[in-house]
């Protein structure tokens, strides 16, 4: 399955570059953990402040809640979203609590 999803930085030069710094190259724990629970492959685009990340997920293996329980239970999980959310700041319309928000697709010129 393909997702697509938003979050903001918060607008800061010197923040945004640390941000794009820290994903150079992510802690092994992160991508291990997001393998682990089916994600096949992930990418993160920028345009000023607005993060929009695309991610394919194997359907047999990926369960969004699960993954969200097992990273509540994961320390390196928890130390990375933590140092993340310095960086991050929440969508206009992204609900309370929450940090990256599904977006919805609107065209596929697949169907056209």
């Amino acid at each position: 399955m393909r997702y697509c999803l938003a979050l903001d930085l918060k607008d800061d030069p010197e923040l945004i570059a640390r941000y794009e710094q820290q994903h150079c190259r992510i802690w092994p724990e992160i991508a291990e953990h997001l393998r682990r629970h089916g994600v096949l492959s992930m990418e993160i685009y920028r345009l000023g402040t607005r993060l929009t990340m695309l991610m394919e997920t194997d359907d047999a293996t990926y369960d969004a809640a699960r993954m969200a329980a097992a990273s509540q239970g994961n320390p390196r999980v928890q130390e990375w979203e933590t140092l993340m959310w310095d960086f991050q700041a929440p969508t206009p319309w992204t609900p309370e609590g929450e940090k990256w928000t599904p977006m919805s697709k609107i065209f596929d010129l697949a169907q056209q």
